[in-house]
Parts: structure tokens; sequence; C-alpha cells
């Protein structure tokens, strides 16, 4: 349940806080994670959305919102293109479950990006679907942001960089 996986996951982030003194660590470690998640999660998605192969980038950040977020986290997100090329988005959520249990990040902890597995997921799942892309954080309510919005960059197709290597 998603409770279960937002208590978990709160446990699992206090463990990285005293496993590592560095906040970078911290966060390259939940990145890690959320990457090897969404590698696997990927199938999960598509045997059970029944979506249809997407046709471009907004479609692709849309699905991203409006299906796999409701699917996994009982949330949809809005989503806001941020660039001329068409390349960047934005996820704004209202509400981020993954911080229910949490109401601020301790002083010395600042530099912390609590969620930083959902960064992880996005990038593992759309990696397998052959989108090679950058995944941050851009505003985090837990840093006093009005809202948590989370950054897409598509930066390639990952079958262009086979063509390009050969």
């Amino acid at each position: 349940s998603r409770e279960l996986f937002v208590l978990t996951y709160g446990a699992l982030v206090a463990q990285l806080c005293k496993d590592y003194e560095k906040d970078e660590d911290v966060n390259t470690c939940l990145d890690r994670m959320g990457y090897g998640i969404g590698v696997r999660l990927i199938d999960d998605f598509l045997a059970h959305s029944a979506v249809k192969k997407c046709r471009s980038y907004s479609e692709t950040a849309d699905m991203i919102a409006q299906v796999a977020f409701k699917m996994y986290l009982g949330v949809t997100p809005s989503v806001s293109c941020s660039s001329a090329a068409g390349n960047e988005f934005s996820l704004i959520l209202d509400k981020n479950p993954l911080v229910d249990f949490v109401e601020e990040l301790p002083a010395e902890r600042a530099s912390l990006c609590y969620c930083n597995l959902l960064c992880g997921v996005i990038r593992g799942a759309l990696e397998m679907v052959h989108l090679a892309a950058e995944v941050t954080f851009l505003q985090d309510r837990l840093k006093g942001d009005a809202v948590t919005e989370i950054g897409i960059t598509f930066l390639r197709k990952a079958e262009d960089r086979k063509h390009k290597r050969n």
C-alpha cells in the first residue's frame, strides 16, 4: 500500500542519513536506487496501464503525470513545458505523498533531496523506453518552496546515440 511505502521510505532515508555524512552521497544513493526501481517498474507500468506508444515528449510527460504518478502514488501532478524546443517539462505536485509524515528537514541536512528516489525512478523508466533524460528537483516544499517541482529534460532518444556511434 502507499502508506506502507511512505513509512518505509522515511525509514530508508533516515538510515541513509546515518550511513552517509554528506547529503550529496545520500542524494546519489537515492537516485541510484530509484533508477533501479524505474528500470524494473516500467514493465509493470506497461502491462497494467495499456498505454500506447507516445509520439512526442509532451505526450510522454503527460503520461508520466496523468497515468504513472496516479497509478503508483495516487496523485496527478500538473505538467508545464518550459522550453521553446519542447524537450523540457516540469511536473508540479501540489501534494507529495512521500512527505506525508515529514514536517521539515533538519537544519544540518539542508542540501538533502529527500525525494530524490523519484528522479531516479523516472530516469530509469524513461531509459528503458529508449528516452535519455535528466531529471532533477527544481523546487521542494520541504525546503520552503511553494510547490514541489520535478524538472525533466529529454536529451535525445537512446537509439540516436547508437546510430551516432556506428
